[in-house]
């Protein structure tokens, strides 16, 4: 399976992006992670691709947004109200078989936050 992400750029604090991944096929689960300078690969939330159900890392609840498109086989990950500190290269995975172990990755997109 390959994953194409897009969707970074540059926005100031309080803005908005939406992060888009698409598979080449169908897996169990997708997510993002980030990485950021001097930091470790962090998990950002997951997303089952049958019933949906969602994980999000508590650093970003109620700010970013999950989403699939199973039609499309794209997953989403909105982002509003960014913050500095959400400044990374995203990733997104995906799981063959479950939601805590990633098979698949795509190529990272930098999402940059002005303060």
């Amino acid at each position: 399976v390959q994953l194409q992400a897009s969707g970074g750029g540059l926005v100031q604090a309080g803005g908005s992006l939406r992060l888009s991944c698409a598979a080449s096929g169908r897996t169990f689960s997708s997510g993002w992670f980030r990485l950021a300078p001097g930091k470790e690969r962090e998990f950002v939330a997951a997303i089952r691709w049958s019933g949906g159900r969602t994980y999000y890392a508590d650093s970003v609840k109620g700010r970013f947004t999950i989403l699939r498109d199973n039609a499309k086989n794209t997953m989403y990950l909105r982002m509003n109200s960014l913050k500095p500190e959400d400044t990374a290269v995203y990733y997104c995975a995906a799981g063959a078989v479950s939601d805590y172990e990633w098979d698949y990755w795509g190529q990272g997109t930098l999402v940059t936050v002005s303060s």
